[in-house]
């Protein structure tokens, strides 16, 4: 898959392609949907698949203040249209001049003169240009448009918006559901304060962007993918009430881990489990064998 971030880069050779455009944070299985329909159709007619999306939420650049959490990086979400047999992912950067473009501008210079695009899919609610006034209608009105309707799962439809709400309240099970795979976070392994070598679990430290989401707070049962393996992992994500913490972080054990150092090195996290609250010991030493519970019970799952 050829991944481009400026539709200026784009000098194709086709003369015809299928266009799917949207935001697609996350890849749940209503992107799902859509993306595998837009590669079905290139693949009969036998031309180019293309993904149109932006490097962010459009609401980073209009308003930041009610942007959303990413719920994955870029990165990934480009390794699941990757799989999904998409031909080529065009990301544009979203600024001030893009916020600004018309409907008509955008239509003509990117999706008509650049992409050659001759059916568009996209989602029920997606629109683009200034004041969102290229919504669904509108393109029908001047290239064969595909409305994917939304995949709804018990009652509720799945959305971007309902995973990240299920993330804040710890619900893995559910956006499991709703995302197809276990919800994963990546980060760099940092140096933290080695507390938790000294009391016979030694944890890494993952730093993570703060415009990424992350579930709440609690003990999580996953897997930890190194460059090294992947390795069962009991993983706390808090502020360390027992030891006076001031700061959410991320840290995990790594069952059965070898012990090679992995200071600044890239890992992912895969969390299965919600196992309990984030709470305040007595002491270290209640803290410990609380932590051999966590451990023992992790292991089994």
């Amino acid at each position: 898959m050829l991944v481009l971030y400026d539709s200026e880069q784009i000098d194709p050779e086709w003369t015809e392609s299928i266009v799917c455009m949207g935001t697609f944070d996350g890849i749940h299985l209503g992107h799902q949907k859509l993306i595998k329909q837009s590669v079905l159709k290139a693949q009969a007619e036998e031309i180019p698949s293309v993904v149109l999306t932006f490097d962010r939420h459009p609401l980073y650049f209009i308003n930041p203040e009610k942007a959303p959490k990413a719920i994955v990086s870029l990165e990934e979400n480009l390794d699941r249209m990757k799989m999904l047999g998409v031909s080529l992912v065009v990301v544009l950067k979203f600024d001030n001049k893009l916020s600004e473009e018309s409907a008509d501008s955008f239509f003509s210079r990117v999706i008509q003169n650049t992409l050659k695009a001759k059916e568009i899919f996209l989602g029920k609610d997606h629109a683009f240009g200034k004041n969102r006034e290229g919504n669904i209608e509108w393109l029908k009105q001047r290239i064969p448009t595909n409305m994917v309707d939304y995949v709804d799962m018990d009652g509720f439809r799945i959305s971007s918006t309902q995973i990240r709400t299920c993330i804040s309240e710890g619900d893995l099970e559910l956006v499991k559901k709703m995302l197809g795979r276990w919800f994963s976070l990546s980060g760099i392994v940092v140096s933290g304060q080695k507390l938790g070598r000294k009391l016979g679990f030694p944890t890494i430290n993952i730093a993570r962007p703060v415009d990424f989401i992350l579930p709440k707070l609690g003990i999580y049962a996953g897997w930890c993918q190194t460059e090294y393996g992947l390795f069962k992992a009991a993983v706390s994500i808090g502020v360390r009430p027992t030891v006076n913490g001031k700061h959410r972080v991320i840290e995990a054990f790594l069952i059965d881990y070898p012990g090679d150092s992995l200071y600044g090195k890239p890992v992912r996290l895969e969390l299965t489990k919600r196992i309990r609250d984030e709470k305040k010991f007595e002491s270290l030493d209640h803290l410990v064998s609380q932590m051999k519970k966590d451990v023992e019970i992790i292991s089994k799952i």
